[in-house]
């Protein structure tokens, strides 16, 4: 096992953590990677509008037979269609109301133009200067034209009514997320367009035609943003290897909830998020990740699910596209390991169904993970770039059966030197170990407090974080310990590292020297100069010469 210690820098002339006095190391790395989001964003309103005119056919589109019907898995011929449009309208809000409860919706089904004008006005007074998403589904309607205009209807229905983006975008206001989903989406995107206020996604390129297979939904791409794990599971039934396959019906069926990773569905969402989190972090650059995929709740989720798209819409003869661009993920090797969770999964689906009692054998995908994470360990190195597995680790920190094991192994990578710290922080672990500072569980301090250490030398900026959110008590009674463990309660090594993190913590910090005075420092700090092991007394007095340094009292 890993002996979770650091040892004191030699006072040479330099500061004793020269890691913060220069942007740049000896290899031009840059010392502290700007990891930190510079705003949060919520997407709080979505406008839904739907172009069908059910048992209408654009005059463009000639359709095969049997040919996809299923929109937002309703079948509109079952009945009549106003009632089909007005269902579908309903059921398209409820998927995304899954990702982002939240926000405000509003439907805008077989509309004119001066109603998608009125909905985006309202839509963007509502949300003022956050977010707002449009989705647009033009099956019922002629294709874009080369112009970069959809098409709406005439009040009467008599007349194709063109609808420019850049009308649309004008209305809409930034920030906005626009989703096309209808055939040659991809002339009503463009490429040149660099305003980050502006996300764009489509169904496919320019020139092609979205797939019609009868076994499919006609809103594949709809399906994939909205519905991921049924349309995954559902593809995965009928383009697995030939002895694995089942009947898709099954994917209907997977029981437990989404946010509850105990049962069947939400094991299967967590190891989704794992493996579309982990694509994206691997492929994308490190600022591209952090805006879609930790600026905004329900873009990281739309952007998670077009990791799908892209995958299952190749496999149809199509090519999702988006602004930002995305590079194509469809043939990542992790994809292998969700298909084989995802396979393991279903097997168990028809005796869970038959027998409620019956229990779930859970996925051994995550602790596969982090077997991996540790070969990676073994043989890793800066010259070999960074592990494919990390994000994943961030994910199994949420676990508590694989929780100890992954903080071990996430110490293991930061002692690899400054970019692994940097890397872990670029992927998000900050949140995730400063929430386990809450937990009172003894068996993570080891790994933990060395983790802090860590991210501490390389990013001495945490401190604020650490004292606002009180997790300065974490480290002070870790050292204070019990009134009955003694004068030691800790091992000298820990003691150790949590009295470095409470160097840096105070370092220049006044509020943090106050908070920490308060709970008790100068008795820890006594003691720690009394301890009989040198290791404990050099940080100690390290410890002490910050805490008093410009200080007035």
């Amino acid at each position: 096992e890993m002996e979770f210690t650091l040892d004191l820098p030699h006072m040479d002339g330099k500061s004793l953590f020269p890691i913060c006095d220069s942007p740049e190391n000896d290899d031009g790395e840059p010392e502290v990677i700007q990891w930190r989001l510079k705003e949060r964003m919520k997407t709080v309103s979505v406008a839904l509008v739907a172009c069908l005119n059910i048992r209408v056919d654009p005059p463009d589109v000639i359709k095969p037979s049997p040919c996809a019907r299923m929109e937002c898995w309703t079948n509109p011929y079952s009945m009549s269609p106003p009632k089909a449009l007005e269902q579908i309208g309903k059921t398209l809000e409820s998927q995304y109301t899954k990702w982002q409860p939240r926000a405000k919706y509003k439907q805008s089904l077989d509309p004119t133009v001066e109603d998608v004008k009125k909905l985006c006005d309202s839509l963007r007074r509502t949300a003022k200067d956050e977010r707002v998403l449009f989705h647009y589904n033009g099956r019922g309607v002629p294709r874009p034209t080369s112009n970069s205009e959809m098409w709406v209807f005439n009040k009467n229905f008599t007349q194709y009514i063109p609808l420019s983006v850049y009308d649309l975008q004008t209305w809409l206001g930034s920030p906005s997320i626009l989703v096309f989903d209808c055939s040659n989406a991809g002339v009503l995107v463009s490429p040149q367009q660099r305003d980050e206020d502006h996300i764009l996604l489509a169904a496919c390129s320019a020139g092609e035609t979205l797939p019609q297979n009868p076994s499919l939904p006609a809103d594949v791409f709809t399906a994939c943003l909205t519905t991921p794990h049924k349309m995954a599971l559902r593809w995965l039934c009928q383009n697995g290897a030939p002895l694995t396959r089942m009947d898709p019906e099954l994917a209907d069926q997977v029981p437990g909830k989404l946010n509850d990773r105990k049962t069947v569905l939400g094991e299967l969402n967590w190891i989704f998020t794992a493996v579309t989190d982990t694509i994206a972090w691997n492929l994308l650059p490190p600022d591209l990740f952090k805006r879609l995929f930790r600026q905004d709740l329900l873009v990281a989720s739309i952007f998670r699910n077009f990791i799908l798209a892209q995958r299952i819409l190749r496999s149809l003869g199509c090519t999702p596209v988006s602004v930002p661009a995305l590079p194509p993920s469809h043939h990542h090797p992790l994809w292998q390991a969700w298909d084989l969770a995802a396979e393991v999964c279903m097997a168990q689906l028809p005796r869970l169904l038959r027998d409620p009692r019956a229990e779930y054998v859970s996925s051994s995908f995550f602790g596969d993970q982090l077997t991996a994470f540790e070969v990676w360990l073994e043989l890793g190195s800066p010259s070999r770039g960074k592990p494919l597995e990390l994000p994943i680790v961030l994910q199994v920190l949420l676990s508590q059966q694989h929780r100890v094991r992954a903080l071990q192994l996430l110490a293991r990578f930061l002692d690899m030197g400054r970019w692994a710290v940097n890397h872990a922080l670029s992927v998000g672990v900050f949140p995730y170990v400063l929430k386990l500072l809450q937990s009172p569980a003894q068996e993570l301090r080891p790994a933990l407090v060395f983790i802090w250490t860590k991210l501490l030398a390389v990013d001495p900026t945490c401190q604020q974080d650490l004292v606002r959110e009180g997790c300065h008590d974490y480290f002070l009674r870790a050292l204070s310990g019990p009134p009955t463990a003694g004068p030691d309660p800790l091992p000298p090594n820990q003691q150790g590292l949590c009295l470095a993190v409470l160097s840096i913590m105070v370092a220049d910090y006044p509020e943090a020297k106050e908070r920490c005075l308060e709970r008790g420092l100068v008795d820890v700090l006594a003691a720690a100069l009394a301890s009989p092991s040198p290791h404990v007394r050099e940080w100690g007095c390290l410890c002490a010469g910050r805490l008093w340094a410009q200080s007035d009292r």
